[in-house]
């Protein structure tokens, strides 16, 4: 094996089928265009797969045509690295802020995340697909091993009626801003960030009477809400995920 067989491929691509030694897997349309067309790559080069179960892969171009491709997985190049059990809710923003929120939930290590809707949320429909493929790309892009799910979008009230009481939801409240950053509590954990208008009344009102519901405050300034979602769960992982040590 030469030096350049040794080196870590550039491209890595998240496959649905299962990886494991000796079993051909398909790439689709489009990520076919995009090895073949895009990184004019062929047959004998190696790229990086993951499946979101079983780790990293390095794999051999074997095929690759109009309609898609066949790869082979080699080795296992890196174990399944899944995040703590922390979600993320979030009500929906403008288009390209909620792609940033998804993109950076997924390089931070949520575990899940789901979209809600409040009464001051902008948008009233999301793409759950684009929002997925999203959420594929950016593990693609920051060598992750897991791709979380990104749920339909869900009304705020349903979603805390049906609440798993053994997760603790910690809401982001601009109101505590100045105030003592709180200790968040261990998994299994959530995050809740609201609208750009925040929440209503009686949704604050209905947040804080929940007994599974803790107050987060996120600093001396009131935060955006993209900016908010990455603070909180960089808060978080320090204290109690996988950046903890």
């Amino acid at each position: 094996m030469t030096p350049q067989d040794t080196e870590r491929p550039k491209v890595r691509l998240y496959v649905e089928q299962g990886l494991a030694e000796g079993q051909h897997v398909a790439v689709t349309q489009q990520q076919a265009h995009y090895l073949g067309n895009v990184m004019r790559m062929g047959a004998g080069d190696a790229v990086a797969v993951f499946d979101g179960r079983h780790g990293e892969w390095r794999a051999e171009i074997v095929d690759l045509g109009k309609r898609g491709g066949v790869l082979a997985p080699l080795a296992q190049s890196a174990p399944q690295l899944d995040p703590p059990d922390l979600w993320l809710l979030f009500a929906p923003i403008k288009k390209a802020r909620t792609d940033f929120i998804v993109e950076k939930a997924v390089e931070m290590g949520a575990a899940r995340i789901l979209p809600v809707q409040t009464e001051f949320t902008n948008s009233e429909r999301i793409r759950r697909d684009r929002l997925q493929a999203h959420a594929v790309e950016a593990a693609e892009q920051s060598g992750g091993t897991f791709v979380p799910e990104v749920a339909e979008l869900s009304r705020l009230d349903r979603l805390l009626a049906d609440w798993p009481e053994e997760r603790l939801l910690w809401w982001a409240d601009e109101s505590l801003a100045g105030d003592e950053i709180a200790e968040p509590a261990p998994a299994p954990a959530a995050i809740l960030i609201g609208p750009e208008g925040g929440f209503s009344a009686p949704e604050r009102a209905r947040l804080a009477a929940l007994p599974f519901v803790r107050r987060l405050g996120l600093g001396p300034r009131i935060l955006r809400a993209d900016t908010a979602a990455v603070a909180a769960l960089t808060l978080w992982q320090v204290r109690h995920g996988d950046w903890s040590g």
